[in-house]
Order: structure tokens, then sequence, then C-alpha cells
């Protein structure tokens, strides 16, 4: 391991000095994620309204997996109905000049990275 000294009273210096040997590793387990998550907030594990019932989530349900009604909704909606694209200005694949631009934006955004 490397020796870095540092003045403890800078904090920047000190969180580059400590996430600079640490590594990206993948989630191996679900246990690891688990204790991951509990340590933050309630987002894990994560499941789709249309995986519950109709009781749990306005997708839920049905004979097969699929949401069954649009899935856009109004912002004036009552909370419980609020679900999926809410407020949605458009939907669906990207089309004509509208493509071409976020493929543009999108280009411009890697060769910045």
């Amino acid at each position: 391991s490397a020796r870095v000294s540092l003045r403890l009273s800078s904090r920047v210096l000190w969180t580059l000095a400590v996430t600079q040997f640490r590594i990206e590793k993948p989630i191996l387990k679900a246990g690891a994620a688990y204790h991951k998550y509990k340590a933050k907030r309630h987002s894990w594990p994560r499941v789709r309204g249309v995986t519950m019932n109709p009781v749990d989530h306005p997708h839920g349900g049905g004979n097969h997996q699929h949401i069954g009604m649009p899935a856009t909704k109004s912002r004036h909606a009552p909370a419980g109905q609020k679900v999926g694209l809410i407020a949605a200005r458009r939907t669906g694949r990207l089309r004509g000049a509208a493509a071409t631009a976020a493929l543009a934006a999108k280009e411009r955004e890697k060769s910045k990275n």
C-alpha cells in the first residue's frame, strides 16, 4: 500500500487520497448488495410494478406481465395513480431531426470524457 502524508485539515486532499486506491469491484453476492443499500436507503431490491398484484401497484395483475393501459399519466392525477411516465411531453423512439440531434449530443458528451 502507498503511504500518503496529508494535512487532516484539508478535506479535499484527504478524499482524493482515499479514493485513489479504491477500485471498483462488482457486487458478486446478493447479500453484499443488501448490506450496501441497507446502510443507505430502502432502494433494493427494486421490484417492477408489472410483477406485483393489482392491490400493490397500478401496473400489477393480469395473465401476462404487461401494463395493460397507457403508461403516461397527467401531472394532476391523484397520488395513487401517478406511476409510469408522469406528464410526458412525448413518448417513443426519437425519429428524424430529433434523433440526429440527440445522437450528436451523446457523441459530444463522449468526446468530453
